[in-house]
């Protein structure tokens, strides 16, 4: 049985110390706002990592057969590379979203502009497609295989 103060499964003073007064979330998205100003700005930029690229005849201008060890290096390279360009296209998504997110949670999300709304729900799409699917398989350092 629930403590006769306890709503929703949170007693009334945690319910009170968990709600967020408007300037605290003013704050909070303008810190938002900086730090993804800043992403934007940065080598860590989703365009600029995904402009870091070599090719496989910078490492060898063999065959496969030739130079296996450069053509390794290569594969793995563009691997990480890829990975590197997913995690900060999700990164920059995620911190969009959250500005959105507090924004809301100030006001209410029906408060939002229409255009804020749907930017919102986009971004979720959009990291739902750069989320690995549970077929897809990873590989860790040790060779064995894992699901993401």
């Amino acid at each position: 049985m629930l403590p006769s103060d306890m709503v929703g499964g949170v007693s009334a003073t945690r319910a009170a110390n968990l709600e967020a007064s408007g300037e605290a979330l003013g704050k909070f998205v303008g810190q938002v706002d900086e730090v993804l100003s800043a992403l934007e700005g940065s080598a860590g930029n989703p365009a600029k990592v995904g402009a870091q690229t070599i090719r496989a005849t910078s490492l060898t201008s063999g065959g496969e057969n030739e130079f296996p060890e450069a053509h390794g290096l290569y594969k793995q390279y563009s691997r990480v590379h890829h990975e590197l360009t997913t995690l900060s296209k999700s990164l920059h998504l995620q911190i969009e979203a959250i500005g959105i997110a507090v924004a809301g949670a100030r006001n209410g999300f029906d408060s939002l502009e229409e255009e804020q709304r749907q930017r919102f729900w986009a971004i979720q799409a959009e990291i739902k497609k750069l989320e690995p699917r549970t077929d897809d398989k990873q590989h860790a350092s040790s060779g064995t295989k894992t699901k993401a």
